[in-house]
């Protein structure tokens, strides 16, 4: 069985989550007319409402479009040093989890993070924390039979500070500390390694037996705009590096022959979102089509449907 494929509209992102002058079914509606996906990922803020019924008429649309949900992405923070604070990310989180179930179900892949760097937060405060809310939540998605996915992320676009587990000492201390394999493991994006000014590959031969997903993006770097060793030289930690720019995946920094091949090796077998084409759906659409024969180079096949087969 191949690899499936979800999408994340990273180009409506913010018409979507932000200003609001598109919504979720329009999206939704994009995918059915424009792409040749398996799935969509979703993002809490591109829902109006947390009611039963909405999040419903979204998953029936999401299934009338020939689509399932396999990925919810949300962004808790549990380094508040405030502990009221920290409560709310666990209740929110734990929401986020009914979320994911009521859209997609059982085996649904819900976000979690570990939270914002604070200057006044030191690291084994930070993991303790983080370590103490994850294993609060767990009980949480093994009633809905939903899966835990820490990302080794960067940064979420609505908070002021880069993620607390951004660097992969902090990161591997904290997934390593989560003794859970069947509610909880590792959503995976290689791109986020790289803006973080470290090997993605390094990451992932360290991890690649909990990866529940993976983020499908890639960086790059223009002609004449420095080097790789620019990036990890002058990267600033409160914002990308100047000289990283989107790309379609597979073209850019990341090495995806080797990614696939760790994956296939571990026995991977969950879904790929395609996190990118900031520049437009045809990105997504050559993403796609790359990801596919991907699948089917390392794994045998294109999966159930062949959407994307050129």
């Amino acid at each position: 069985m191949g690899i499936k494929i979800a999408a994340y509209p990273k180009c409506y992102e913010y018409d979507i989550g932000l200003h609001h002058t598109m919504s979720v079914f329009d999206w939704i509606e994009v995918a059915r007319q424009e792409l040749e996906v398996d799935g969509l990922e979703m993002y809490d803020r591109f829902f109006t409402s947390l009611d039963q019924s909405y999040l419903e008429k979204v998953a029936k649309t999401v299934e009338d479009a020939g689509f399932v949900v396999p990925m919810l992405i949300c962004s808790p923070d549990f380094t508040n040093p405030d502990p009221v604070e920290r409560q709310r990310a666990i209740e929110y989180e734990a929401k986020m989890i009914e979320v994911a179930y009521l859209l997609g179900g059982p085996g649904t892949v819900c976000r979690i993070l570990s939270g914002q760097q604070r200057p006044q937060v030191s690291r084994d405060q930070g993991i303790k924390w983080v370590v103490e809310a994850i294993n609060q939540v767990i009980p949480v998605a093994k009633q809905h039979g939903v899966i835990l996915g820490m990302e080794n992320h960067y940064k979420d676009s609505q908070w002021s500070n880069p993620e607390f587990a951004m660097q992969m000492d902090i990161f591997l201390e904290i997934v390593n500390s989560i003794t859970d394999r069947e509610s909880f493991g590792v959503q995976f994006d290689p791109s986020n390694s790289i803006v973080a000014g470290e090997d993605p590959i390094v990451l992932l031969a360290k991890i690649k037996d909990r990866v529940v997903s993976m983020h499908a993006s890639d960086r790059y770097i223009k002609d004449g705009d420095g080097s790789w060793e620019d990036v990890q030289s002058s990267h600033d930690r409160l914002g990308y590096a100047s000289n990283l720019y989107h790309g379609v995946v597979g073209k850019g920094l990341n090495d995806y022959d080797r990614i696939f091949s760790i994956l296939s090796e571990a026995g991977f077998k969950g879904w790929i979102s395609i996190e990118d084409g900031l520049n437009g759906l045809e990105e997504i659409r050559e993403s796609c089509v790359f990801l596919r024969n991907m699948s089917k180079k390392y794994f045998n096949s294109f999966g159930e449907t062949n959407k994307c087969n050129q």
